[in-house]
């Protein structure tokens, strides 16, 4: 009997420390997120984030080996953020073409909300970025996970072949951040409706769909 005391005991201790840790990982994962949307990947440093955080940096490296870690956890929170994001603006529609149309619009939308992300991702160099090969093949492919099933969806039904599906994911992983780069940071088109009908037009043209008139 007192074995299976000391042993449920045990447990629950374990069970306690797995919580406090991910409780603790989470407040410092916060933090550096809300530091990346709000300033950027230079504003990030150790004890910016442990300020934040509300804890003294030598506490941040009892739950992260390093800064570069945090980082990188950041980078697919926000995939995951930005792809849930899609799928909200998305989830009545039927797949295929019109919803990969869409899709791509509610990444574009993430991301100019968020310039900071938008630069995490397409601006930063790799040597500023943790785990850099990781975390680089991730952020190239990034736009081929948003529209994925859409692609599928294409091919199985002959809208699309294989080859033409290879290079509309090419297209658009350069497409998106090279309008993105110059509406986020050298501001052109010059408003915001005039880039959102740029960037209506070349995924239209892209995908062979009909214009959407406004």
């Amino acid at each position: 009997m007192f074995i299976i005391f000391a042993a449920l005991n045990l447990h629950k201790m374990v069970s306690n420390k797995e919580l406090q840790e991910k409780r603790m990982r989470g407040y410092f994962i916060d933090a550096a997120k809300e530091t990346l949307k709000g300033e950027g990947l230079k504003a990030v440093n150790v004890r910016t984030v442990a300020e934040r955080a509300g804890y003294s940096f030598a506490t941040m490296y009892n739950y992260f080996k390093d800064l570069n870690e945090l980082i990188f956890i950041c980078v697919k929170d926000f995939m995951s953020e930005c792809e849930a994001f899609a799928d909200d603006q998305t989830n009545q529609q039927t797949p295929g073409s019109m919803r990969l149309r869409a899709r791509i619009r509610s990444m574009i939308q993430y991301f100019t909300q968020y310039p900071g992300i938008f630069e995490l991702f397409y601006l930063e160099r790799m040597n500023d970025i943790g785990a850099r090969q990781p975390t680089a093949e991730m952020i190239y492919t990034f736009t081929d996970r948003i529209i994925q099933t859409d692609l599928d969806y294409m091919i199985s039904n002959k809208e699309i072949s294989e080859p033409d599906a290879e290079m509309l994911k090419i297209s658009l992983r350069n497409g998106v951040a090279g309008l993105l780069l110059f509406y986020n940071n050298r501001l052109q088109p010059g408003d915001y409706r005039k880039f959102t009908e740029t960037a209506e037009k070349q995924l239209t043209y892209l995908l062979g769909l009909p214009v959407l008139r406004h």
